[in-house]
């Protein structure tokens, strides 16, 4: 399966590493940015260091019907994505 990576981290975080081609929307910005997430090709699977914050984005955007998952910390996405 295909997925549209959106990772939730810090700019800083993600400059330390990311899946490649994810996009990277730290979650105190993932309201405002509501259109542009909701806008991207589904599925959405959000990462983050450990699945916290991605799993608080995912329920976000599921909630407003939002095709995305949970995919935990970016190297697990990472496996996730490159399976």
């Amino acid at each position: 399966m295909k997925y549209t990576v959106v990772d939730v981290r810090t700019e800083v975080e993600f400059a330390g590493g990311h899946v490649a081609g994810s996009i990277n929307i730290p979650l105190q910005e993932v309201q405002k940015r509501e259109a542009e997430i909701m806008a991207l090709e589904t599925p959405v699977m959000f990462c983050c260091a450990s699945g916290g914050r991605s799993g608080q984005a995912a329920q976000y955007f599921a909630s407003k019907g939002l095709e995305c998952e949970n995919g935990g910390g970016w190297m697990e996405a990472n496996a996730k994505v490159n399976a």
